[in-house]
């Protein structure tokens, strides 16, 4: 395997890890306390990542190569983060809100859009 798609790997782990903390924050829940609960979404949000992601082909150069496939990562994570909500609905043994569902897929879409494009410039530039 490639270091830039190990990059790739981790600059998507590290961008669901920063909107997990992001999105805690915004709820002032950053204490150590509610690390369990970080880990209840972030667990998730990663399995679900990496099983819809390889089948919008985000691992391949040639959609990461390409600018006007950056719509791919917004489409993935539309798909991986219902999922992600339900498993975390499992996790906690609570309900799954629709408005939770909308925001997280809202954001994490957004996220992902700017790790990726961030990605393909560095990409770019490395080649």
């Amino acid at each position: 395997m490639t270091q830039r798609k190990w990059i790739l790997y981790a600059g998507d782990v590290l961008s669901i890890a920063v909107l997990t903390l992001i999105g805690f924050a915004t709820h002032g829940e950053t204490d150590v306390a509610f690390l369990p609960r970080m880990g209840a979404l972030f667990v998730p949000m990663i399995l679900s990542w990496f099983l819809i992601a390889p089948g919008f082909g985000l691992f391949q150069r040639e959609t990461t190569s390409t600018p006007t496939q950056l719509w791919r990562p917004v489409l993935a994570m539309l798909f991986a983060v219902p999922l992600a909500a339900v498993l975390r609905g499992f996790i906690l043994n609570a309900p799954v809100l629709p408005i939770f569902a909308a925001i997280l897929a809202g954001t994490s879409a957004l996220g992902i859009l700017i790790w990726r494009g961030l990605y393909f410039l560095w990409n770019r530039r490395a080649s």
